[in-house]
């Protein structure tokens, strides 16, 4: 086995839902030592989130939940108990990481803030991930995903100018803080290996959504315009959009952004006598005779698949690219070359799916060890074997009710 470029890390993950566990994820599948804590009195509302393996319901069926934990041990703690509040004490002590992201405040109230952590371990690192940040008028209103996709403007900007917005797919800004977060940690890790000191990270899942929609925020400071939505197209470009091809809603996007582009496109589609007109002659006029110019490539892209419409503009250098679905991505030879889905066996639901990092590192590649974790499954062998625990105790503690 590869050596691990994070294998000697540990860190104690208090977060839930999706933004703050998915930074574990990516430290856990290089080789951290992630211990994720959670409670049967106040379960992670992910477990229960479709999709459910054979659309059983259950806390550890959650397809969703699995995908953002594997990797991972898991830990059942009541934290709203004594003893389970030092133990969770106890757990700092051993770690090197500590992350949080409930809304700004509850940590603190656990017991369980960084200037307590920094008593128990000065050198502790530990993130924040939450809406709108830790300071500020409105960092404690609480939230998800779901809500900050529009509070971040990603809403306005989506969907077709006569219609009403419509949110992208999913709480989009869980799976874009993430990867901010988990750069600043390394780069505190690698702070602390230098100086012995370790430090806060406080995220707003806000402002790292609001950094794509840059353009758009540069527009109106600029020259005051708000932008608003324009489906498929493009200020620049055209034809641009996603056209019909065979088959049960199946599409290719095409995107033509030059006069080299467009004389491709005609000579692929065999130079149609509407292609000659003025109307089409340049971008410009294009642009200006756009809704007609769509119809005219859509009744043409309908003669093929979108495998076969690709692979023709693509050979004549025509930005083109299959519409995929989610069985086109399961079954994609990229990435099954490059083995970015990884198959293990969960002990409830069998064979599952999970999704590596998006890299490679040639050294140290990233492994997938071990399933996402049933609630609670390694709570004994946290007790035992990283704390230390006797039997006695750890029985005495389960009777109490500390592990629930």
């Amino acid at each position: 086995m590869a050596e691990k470029a994070l294998e000697d890390l540990k860190i104690v993950d208090f977060c839930w839902v999706a933004a703050g566990p998915i930074v574990s994820l990516y430290l856990a599948h290089h080789g951290a030592t992630v211990i994720r804590i959670e409670s049967m009195r106040r379960i992670d509302i992910l477990r229960a989130v479709s999709p459910y393996k054979d659309n059983k319901p259950g806390v550890n069926r959650s397809g969703n939940w699995d995908f953002f934990n594997s990797g991972k041990l898991g830990m059942s703690l009541n934290l709203s108990h004594p003893k389970g509040l030092e133990i969770a004490k106890r757990l700092v002590a051993w770690s090197d990481v500590v992350g949080e992201s409930f809304a700004p405040g509850v940590i603190e109230r656990l017991g369980l803030g960084y200037d307590e952590l920094k008593k128990i371990k000065p050198d502790i690192i530990m993130y924040s991930s939450s809406n709108l940040g830790q300071t500020g008028p409105e960092a404690r209103q609480p939230g998800y995903g779901v809500h900050l996709v529009s509070y971040s403007g990603f809403t306005h900007l989506t969907g077709w100018p006569d219609r009403l917005s419509t949110q992208p797919y999913g709480a989009y800004t869980d799976f874009i803080a993430p990867r901010f977060l988990a750069t600043a940690l390394l780069a505190a890790i690698d702070y602390r290996q230098r100086t012995g000191k370790g430090q806060y990270l406080d995220i707003s899942q806000l402002e790292a959504g609001v950094h794509f929609i840059a353009p758009a925020v540069m527009d109106y400071m600029i020259n005051k315009r708000v932008e608003t939505r324009v489906g498929n197209k493009c200020p620049y470009a055209a034809p641009h959009g996603a056209y019909p091809c065979q088959g049960d809603d199946r599409w290719c996007a095409i995107a033509v952004f030059n006069d080299e582009e467009w004389s491709a496109l005609c000579q692929v589609m065999g130079n149609p006598e509407w292609t000659k007109k003025s109307e089409f002659a340049t971008l410009l006029v294009r642009k200006r005779n756009e809704e007609d110019l769509n119809e005219r490539i859509g009744e043409w892209t309908r003669n093929f698949t979108a495998e076969e419409l690709m692979e023709k503009l693509q050979a004549v250098g025509v930005p083109a690219g299959i519409v995929k679905n989610a069985a086109d991505v399961q079954d994609d030879p990229q990435l099954a070359l490059r083995h970015h889905f990884w198959q293990l066996d969960h002990p409830e639901i069998g064979r599952h799916h999970y999704e590596g990092p998006g890299f490679i590192l040639s050294k140290t590649p990233a492994e997938i060890e071990r399933p996402a974790p049933l609630m609670g499954q390694h709570t004994e062998h946290v007790c035992r074997e990283i704390l230390g625990m006797s039997d006695e105790e750890f029985i005495d503690l389960l009777s109490q009710g500390v592990f629930e």
